[in-house]
């Protein structure tokens, strides 16, 4: 029988039949969780199964939408530009709504496409479907973007030219070695559309924590680097996680190409919307090749690992143990109040560890933060991703926050995995981001 709500009516009368989630035991270690809510969503995946690749123009509307299982094609059939003529290569993430219960030692995130009471509204939100590179094409106002163009406009990497032509090649692959303030402003430099006439960013919190959120909520699974399982199991219920991906790079990769980025982009491509992991293989120019297993979810090209993501939207202020001895956690959700000079307009969310270690439990509270308030777990347990920070010797120090791990990360990496240990002015060879567009509200 299908979910019914009466005609003219916007408030489901049985919320239970509108919701779905998971149950996070905290008192017990294994990152498999309980699933709760409406069986038939886990199955369906109502908000999950709305995501889709799109190519969307600076104005911020969708040129059109992309075949669901090839992004080289339009939903029509008809052959798609992904160089970034047409517009962004984004995923649309549907707007819906979430909420966070506390029941004794558990954690209940729940998600439904309705405004179910105590329920908070997630706005729609499109992230690139690949690792941002940047459009070089005006020198004055480069612009960050999400395509498959191997043109050297869009060289990525740290943009080093001599690679060119040779198997270390950055044509066609994302962009390194520019600060999360760079990031935002390349962004910001495809146009004033969206909210606030600040739609266009790079990698963002709020992005950032839904996508984690929909994973969860869709395997039941806090790892994320569980090994890829394309089969449903005896419920039909997703089962496993995404595997590595690109995060078993050991021993040469400075040698390769200084710690830059591997992966081209577009290697899921032929995966179009669906979860999934694409091989890959690096060729280091002396007969010796490393394969990898590239993963996308719902469209979400390495939403881990590779590189590491400049996520915009939250920030920390780390104090030394003579200056206060804390770590707080900050988020601001509104992009045309973004800065990195102060705590003005974001919102305290609570303190986080003060030295590093795989996450135990995670912040979360009445909106889910993903970022850790106790380490002690492992690789296989409890959250299961590692967490970097680093203390001041003196005063606080204003740090931003990366995501994801990158290529020899190894079982440190994840969809949670976060350092805090950089000025938003710190660049690095494996620092990257992505790019976002949060529409008009």
């Amino acid at each position: 029988m299908g979910l019914i709500i009466g005609i003219g009516d916007t408030t489901p009368k049985f919320p239970y039949d509108y919701y779905y989630g998971v149950r996070i035991k905290q008192t017990v270690a294994a990152t498999t969780v309980e699933r709760v809510g409406r069986p038939e969503l886990h199955t369906s995946l109502p908000i999950q199964s709305k995501m889709r690749r799109c190519v969307l123009r600076d104005n911020g509307t969708v040129a059109y939408y992309l075949h669901p299982t090839d992004s080289t094609k339009r939903d029509t059939g008809a052959a798609a530009n992904l160089t970034g003529a047409d517009g962004m290569v984004m995923v649309e993430i549907p707007a819906h709504y979430r909420k966070f219960e506390f029941d004794g030692h558990d954690i209940v995130a729940l998600i439904s496409e309705y405004p179910l009471p105590g329920f908070h509204h997630v706005p729609k939100i499109y992230r690139s479907a690949y690792e941002a590179t940047v459009d070089r094409t005006v020198a004055a106002t480069p612009k960050l973007a999400s395509v498959v163009n191997t043109t050297a406009a869009f060289r990525g990497g740290n943009n080093n030219a001599s690679y060119d032509g040779t198997y270390r090649t950055f044509l066609g692959l994302p962009a390194t070695s520019i600060s999360l303030t760079n990031f935002r402003n390349y962004a910001r430099n495809r146009g004033t559309a969206g909210l606030n006439g600040k739609g266009w960013n790079c990698d963002l919190y709020a992005a950032q924590l839904t996508t984690y959120w929909l994973y969860v909520i869709e395997y039941a699974n806090l790892n994320c680097q569980a090994a890829y399982n394309a089969a449903p199991d005896a419920n039909g219920y997703k089962q496993g996680g995404l595997g590595d991906g690109v995060t078993t790079w050991n021993g040469d990769w400075n040698t390769y190409n200084g710690y830059n980025s591997i992966i081209p982009c577009g290697i899921t491509n032929s995966l179009g919307n669906n979860t999934g992991i694409v091989s890959h293989t690096v060729n280091n120019g002396n007969g010796i090749t490393k394969t990898f297993n590239v993963p996308s979810y719902r469209g979400l090209e390495n939403p881990f690992g590779h590189i590491w993501s400049w996520t915009d939207g939250c920030k920390c202020a780390i104090q030394s143990d003579a200056d206060g001895g804390l770590s707080k956690f900050y988020v601001c959700d509104d992009p045309a109040k973004f800065q990195d000079n102060s705590y003005n307009d974001y919102e305290y969310r609570g303190d986080i560890p003060r030295r590093e270690g795989y996450a135990k439990f995670h912040l979360c509270g009445e909106f889910g933060d993903n970022v850790p308030r106790e380490i002690g777990g492992s690789s296989t347990t409890y959250m299961a991703d590692y967490f970097y920070t680093s203390v001041p010797t003196s005063g606080v120090a204003m740090r931003g926050v990366l995501f994801g791990g990158y290529a020899s990360y190894g079982a440190l990496a994840g969809l949670s995995s976060a350092d805090t240990s950089y000025a938003a002015s710190a660049t690095n060879t494996y620092f990257g981001s992505r790019l976002c567009f949060i529409p008009s509200a």
